[in-house]
């Protein structure tokens, strides 16, 4: 049977969450580097929306939406469990998705591009990069909060909701690293700096030719 595609680019989160779950799942994959401003006509086809990660199945189907494939991925194969966590810890795992893809997410872009802001109404200039971070932060002191509590966001283990946050956190800390360092975060910066370091986010962050 023909190998799954996966279109991908290194540093999207989106793309990069999708790794990690197929890594962990064990399934293979044929992965394919896209070079964001040319996008494989093939790509295209199969998903005219444009951005990654997209995956073409052996039987034509196509996933693009980052959580679907997942969640396609652990539904075939979950050795670690990172879905069989309960249904209450899937509740919460959701919840936390849901508010780091919408409002952390928006956040996140503001404050990495502050000048793609649109100036408040009487305002000559767009709010400054920190006033987008500040409002993040409180986002990132819950999480803070639940990694005090227990090593990973939703329980003692590693689950979907760690894999699908951990890429938009790390790039939040990349913006300024030195400000993020010097943060009360403690738990928070154990959890980012515990998975960038393990073998799934290791491998799935190699760059390939």
């Amino acid at each position: 049977m023909q190998t799954p595609l996966l279109y991908t680019f290194r540093r999207c989160p989106y793309a990069i969450r999708a790794r990690l779950a197929v890594h962990a799942s064990g399934i293979a994959v044929d992965m394919h580097e896209v070079d964001l401003k040319s996008k494989p006509p093939a790509m295209l086809e199969a998903s005219p929306k444009g951005t990654v990660p997209v995956l073409r199945l052996a039987d034509g189907r196509v996933i693009d939406q980052s959580l679907d494939i997942m969640c396609w991925a652990l539904a075939i194969s979950d050795p670690e469990g990172w879905l069989d966590i309960g249904a209450e810890a899937l509740a919460q795992s959701d919840s936390l998705i849901e508010r780091n893809d919408g409002r952390f997410k928006e956040l996140l872009d503001r404050y990495k591009y502050p000048q793609r802001v649109a100036p408040p109404d009487g305002s000559p200039s767009p709010p400054p990069a920190s006033h987008h971070r500040d409002e993040a932060a409180g986002i990132l002191a819950d999480l803070d909060a639940r990694l005090s509590r227990h090593e990973h966001l939703v329980g003692a283990r590693m689950s979907i909701a760690d894999a699908a946050i951990v890429p938009f956190v790390r790039q939040f800390a990349m913006v300024d690293p030195a400000w993020f360092a010097a943060t009360p975060w403690q738990a928070l910066r154990r959890w980012l700096e515990g998975i960038v370091a393990s073998p799934h986010f290791v491998a799935v962050m190699q760059k390939r030719s």
